[in-house]
């Protein structure tokens, strides 16, 4: 009759005023279906980007008071008034880490220029030393390596575990911004036809109790979240390049192993400069001219080396702290990659997933006993594939294949910077930092050595700080010898550095 609309192309079921009723429930059931999966993942990326946003900065604070609080006990009011040297460069990491524009090389290849100016200063406290004297200082820090092997190390492994860790964390809050925007379905409304006709016809047949044939569901869940599947390549390689970069938050380049022990390898390198001053100081000398001597008369007090005898105490790894964020690195890292492997083929999934509800179809079981589109009996058409280009065949939904939704289209872009971007990290090159609010997505990548090439043997370790702190005891008992040239406060000095000691934390 005139009093009935179609509910697809060639069938006739409700009348106007139940089609239209249904037609917005059915939406609305869709959506809650969709909503209900997606929204499960967008928690668990959500919650893991607040964990680890959380660990990375208390580690920072960790760090920075650790290292703090030690100099302040060994060095007293020397450190306190050059202390700025270090906020500074404690500044400068977190600025790195949330977004700032930092060159995390050169501002290192500053702080250790700045710390040789300090220290040259320091172990030869007989001179006057202009700015431009200074300046020259300065240029020899790579040739001299005043500070030993230790600035050359703690760059690489800084710049490795600050670009893992922060290109991580965006990784996590991409996807949850990913899962956010795409799961916010709108069906066409050739989608919403075959919603209803799947949904609620049966109710107007007088069959209220028989679900949809599973497969019938699955071409129409297929036809209505075309755009949706075509993202599940791109997220199922954004999904390995995090599980890559999770590697790297586990290796030897991992934040929390760099950033623990950060205190005694920079202690490491100051011993390491106070046994060299001699050397250094001459050499300087003999490249940037003689420097002026002050007027006699400045001394320092003089004290003796027997109460100065403890050994540095070497850093263990298993000695970690928990932070706010309530765990370790290892189990936070153990516990997202669980979940990386689980969010994989998400979008592909969607469908099945959907129609394995109760409340959507019979499942695979009683296929001759469900819904098929026009009658309770069994369902022959063939599954359609997945993404937009399959729907062309769909049996259901009438799909415009030439029309993606561009919503989704953004988002398969951002994935596909977000994995450049990881892709990059993995393999130690610094990234630009994305900014991840609602408008923006960056394309630069950086550039560098591929990981492969950069040799193990950089891997600064805990045997490599006992060594170093054992040679400098041994190198202890000479000392006085060595800086017979020097003043007094240089002398000192000296002792302090070689004193100085790694408390239990």
């Amino acid at each position: 009759g005139d009093h009935l609309k179609v509910c697809s192309q060639a069938y006739t079921c409700c009348s106007q005023e139940m089609e239209e009723k249904y037609s917005q429930q059915s939406k609305h059931d869709f959506r809650n279906a969709v909503v209900e999966l997606s929204n499960h993942l967008q928690t668990m990326f959500s919650s893991r980007y607040k964990k680890f946003d959380e660990f990375f900065k208390e580690l920072l604070e960790n760090a920075e008071k650790s290292l703090n609080d030690m100099f302040v006990r060994t060095y007293g009011r020397l450190y306190m008034q050059n202390s700025e040297l270090f906020k500074d460069l404690f500044v400068e990491l977190k600025r790195y880490y949330v977004g700032g524009n930092v060159n995390l090389e050169e501002m290192l290849n500053e702080f250790w220029a700045r710390l040789l100016e300090r220290m040259f200063r320091l172990v030869n406290p007989q001179y006057h030393f202009t700015d431009e004297y200074l300046e020259c200082v300065s240029k020899y820090t790579e040739q001299l390596k005043p500070f030993g092997d230790v600035p050359r190390k703690l760059k690489l492994q800084v710049t490795r575990a600050f670009v893992a860790a922060r290109t991580f964390a965006q990784g996590l809050a991409v996807a949850r911004d990913v899962v956010s925007k795409v799961s916010a379905v709108n069906p066409t409304p050739q989608g919403t036809r075959a919603l209803l006709k799947m949904m609620y016809c049966p109710y107007c047949r007088g069959l209220v109790s028989v679900k949809p044939c599973y497969n019938y569901c699955f071409n129409v869940m297929r036809g209505c979240l075309a755009n949706q599947g075509d993202l599940d390549t791109e997220w199922n390689t954004f999904m390995d390049s995090m599980l890559l970069v999770a590697e790297r938050l586990e290796g030897p380049f991992n934040i929390e192993s760099v950033m623990d022990p950060i205190d005694v390898k920079i202690s490491d390198a100051i011993m390491n400069m106070q046994e060299n001053s001699m050397q250094v100081s001459q050499k300087v000398f003999q490249g940037c001219g003689q420097p002026k001597t002050l007027a006699q008369g400045r001394t320092a007090r003089s004290v003796s080396e027997s109460g100065f005898s403890a050994r540095f105490r070497p850093y263990n790894p298993e000695e970690r702290p928990t932070t706010a964020a309530g765990t370790s690195l290892d189990r936070l890292v153990t516990d997202v990659k669980e979940k990386l492997k689980q969010a994989k083929k998400f979008w592909s999934s969607l469908p099945g997933n959907i129609c394995n509800d109760e409340k959507m179809s019979v499942g695979t079981v009683n296929e001759n006993e469900c819904w098929n589109g026009s009658a309770k009996s069994r369902y022959d058409f063939a599954v359609t594939g997945n993404g937009l280009a399959s729907q062309v065949n769909n049996p259901e939904v009438e799909v415009d294949i030439t029309k993606p939704d561009m919503v989704i289209r953004r988002q398969i872009m951002a994935l596909r910077v977000m994995t450049n971007k990881l892709k990059n990290a993995y393999s130690g090159n610094d990234v630009d930092f994305i900014d991840i609010s609602e408008e923006s997505s960056g394309e630069e990548s950086g550039s560098g050595c591929e990981f492969q090439q950069c040799s193990p043997e950089f891997e600064f370790n805990a045997t490599e700080v006992t060594g170093n702190s054992n040679k400098s005891d041994k190198k202890a008992n000479t000392s006085a010898a060595t800086s017979s040239g020097l003043s007094q406060a240089a002398l000192f000095l000296s002792i302090l550095f070689l004193a100085m000691q790694r408390q239990w934390r």
